[in-house]
């Protein structure tokens, strides 16, 4: 059985291996610029996961708590499926093994988060999600400074950095409602200020990027609108009132800051074309 059981190991090796190389080979018949036009959406797709992991868990605190319970089962509904398309997207371009192996680590991440919410909302299931959110954002944060890594430009951080506003304004949503429902754990009031002066720098950061554009510079003034009304609802006591403001500017502020990562995708699409 054991002798088996190397044979096996040794099988998957070689595969792996060869499936591997395959990658990058097929990756090498881009051309430079098709190379970069790829990294520049998968930094986005990978990205994305960072901010779809805290709002699936959002969302699923929201049930618990009754808040706009069709609303959040929506908004539930809907970024389990951005989950899945990213997962699509991702997978058009036959990755070199490193990144292969960053994208399969968010998947795999994303499979458990996704056997959890089918769960129905609990206080122990809730706290489950909470904790798997964080697994899963890591693996994609870490999945992002890898392609960015690879993508070899400066202006690919762009991308990232507006990509990352995504996930810390689900992530300081989360948490308001983790708080609200009394599981905020150790550090977690501490972990949504250092998240409120990231974003309020990494606003500062994008508008004075060197790539700029009439639409990127609207949405930025849209952005800093919206975080001024989703700062002001983060002060609110968790009641039913407050509850619903955060709910609902935290879906706005995420939307304004999607469109703004999309504009510097393009953006910097254009710049390699």
């Amino acid at each position: 059985m054991k002798t088996l059981d190397c044979s096996v190991a040794r099988t998957s090796s070689r595969r792996a291996l060869i499936q591997g190389a395959a990658a990058v080979a097929l990756y090498s018949v881009l051309t430079p610029a098709q190379a970069q036009l790829a990294m520049s959406t998968a930094i986005n797709r990978a990205a994305r996961n960072r901010a779809l992991s805290q709002r699936m868990a959002k969302a699923y605190c929201q049930i618990l708590l009754g808040v706009l319970p069709e609303e959040s089962a929506r908004t539930l509904a809907d970024a389990r499926k951005q989950v899945r398309r990213g997962f699509d997207d991702l997978a058009k371009v036959p990755w070199p093994a490193d990144l292969a192996r960053h994208v399969m680590d968010i998947q795999k991440h994303a499979d458990t988060t996704e056997s959890l919410l089918v769960i129905p909302a609990t206080r122990e299931s809730v706290a489950a999600v909470a904790q798997q959110s964080d697994r899963m954002m890591a693996a994609a944060q870490s999945a992002t400074e890898a392609f960015e890594k690879a993508a070899r430009i400066n202006t690919a951080k762009l991308v990232n950095t507006a990509g990352r506003q995504r996930a810390l304004s689900q992530r300081m949503a989360r948490d308001y409602f983790l708080a609200a429902a009394r599981l905020d754990g150790k550090g977690l009031r501490e972990q949504m200020k250092a998240d409120a002066t990231e974003f309020r720098l990494a606003l500062d950061a994008l508008a004075a990027a060197p790539i700029s554009t009439p639409a990127i510079r609207n949405e930025l003034e849209l952005g800093r609108g919206q975080w001024l009304f989703f700062e002001a609802a983060l002060q609110r006591k968790p009641d039913d009132k407050g509850m619903e403001t955060l709910a609902t500017t935290s879906e706005r502020l995420l939307e304004v800051m999607d469109k703004l990562t999309d504009l510097y995708d393009a953006a910097l699409k254009e710049v390699l074309g």
